[in-house]
């Protein structure tokens, strides 16, 4: 079998690896002409790592990144609304709480793939089924035919827009900044994921290896704002100004090429990820919002089941309906509950907001660790 994958971000590139590894030839098409360091920090949960250890990458991820013990959440005073301890969850399921930075993880799974499985500068323009084959073409003008398709190139996945035009990513309601820095001399503690939920808005706080911090700030506000676009980190930081220390160090300490910003948005779950022969995988198949850090561990997840479908079911129909049932109400409820989580955390109205917290502070540490193992148990 042969197999054309769209799109080189993690979820495609753990694909090529999945599938190389069940003896099927793999090809990433890659819009972009070259990779570059890009991109900020990203969480993985116990279920990506138990996928990364399947996928024989683990280890070299483990190396690059860095294992924290809990999960704090705080007020705008610095006062605790929530904090989970991780390790047990790590004991029982395997590493937990990881971040790395997505050039890293991304470093790591090219070098595990075969020389030449990816081709640069392809952007597909569309797609099109003959019989038992299936065939993309590139802008460039190019085209490449195929078994299968596997359709991983995002949210705006041109794959999916051609096969399901209505579905198209839904604004979450606010909008997010990013960036890997040096840390400018800042007291954080250096074992924990750090998030603050203030009336100004959302910021997290996470250390990386040798001594950088991966931050974010979400604002709510109108899609596409033009005054967000705008947002300098010096402007970030006086917005903040009033949420605990050391947040608005932080943010004032980070230049404008670090900078990341894009709006928060998700995609309604789908009725099938399954389209004749290709095969919608990663955020082109259920985006969500990163509220639960699980849109890069969804996509590891896709890899490795489509791989152990395609290799347990010799008839490849029932292979990609058997991928489909396996992932479609997981990935769907992620979502909704990753939307919710994100609404929550951003009321504005002061009554309801230390209503949230109290409620948050109340909530016997059992119930957050049964959702978390919810997520933790793979079927692979």
């Amino acid at each position: 079998m042969k197999a054309i994958i769209v799109g080189g971000g993690i979820g495609g590139l753990c694909a090529a690896l999945a599938l190389q590894q069940a003896g099927i030839e793999a090809t990433v098409y890659e819009a972009a002409s070259r990779f570059r360091g890009l991109g900020a920090g990203v969480g993985l949960a116990a279920n990506a790592m138990q996928g990364l250890q399947r996928l024989g990458v683990m280890d070299d991820v483990v190396a690059r990144g860095k294992q924290l013990d809990a999960l704090v959440i705080f007020d705008e005073h610095g006062r605790e609304i929530s904090n989970m301890d991780t390790r047990r969850l790590s004991n029982k399921y395997g590493i937990n709480n990881f971040v790395i930075h997505r050039a890293d993880l991304h470093e790591v799974l090219l070098s595990h793939l075969k020389p030449d499985t990816v081709e640069l500068g392809k952007r597909c323009e569309e797609v099109s089924q003959h019989g038992n084959q299936v065939q993309v073409l590139f802008a460039d003008g190019s085209h490449a035919t195929a078994d299968l398709l596997i359709a991983a190139d995002g949210i705006s996945s041109v794959v999916r827009q051609q096969l399901v035009p209505d579905s198209v990513p839904r604004y979450a309601g606010y909008t997010c900044w990013r960036a890997v820095i040096e840390n400018p001399g800042v007291d954080i503690n250096k074992m924990i994921s750090a998030e603050t939920w203030a009336p100004e808005g959302r910021v997290g706080i996470a250390p990386l290896l040798d001594d950088k911090i991966y931050w974010y700030a979400c604002i709510n506000a109108p899609q596409r704002d033009e005054k967000m676009r705008r947002m300098t980190p010096e402007k970030l930081a006086r917005h903040f100004e009033k949420v605990h220390s050391p947040v608005e160090a932080v943010l004032a300490s980070t230049s404008q090429d670090q900078l990341i910003w894009n709006d928060i948005a998700d995609l309604k779950p789908l009725k099938h990820f399954v389209y004749g022969r290709v095969v919608l995988l990663g955020d082109a198949a259920h985006a969500t919002t990163p509220n639960m850090g699980q849109g890069a561990c969804q996509a590891i997840e896709d890899a490795v089941v489509l791989a152990q479908c395609l290799k347990q079911e010799p008839v490849l129909a029932n292979a990609l309906k058997r991928y489909e049932k396996r992932r479609k109400a997981r990935t769907a409820k992620v979502i909704q509950l990753s939307r919710t989580l994100g609404e929550v955390a951003h009321w504005r109205n002061p009554l309801l907001s230390r209503l949230r917290n109290t409620l948050f502070r109340a909530m016997p540490p059992f119930i957050t660790q049964r959702q978390m193992e919810d997520l933790y148990r793979v079927d692979f």
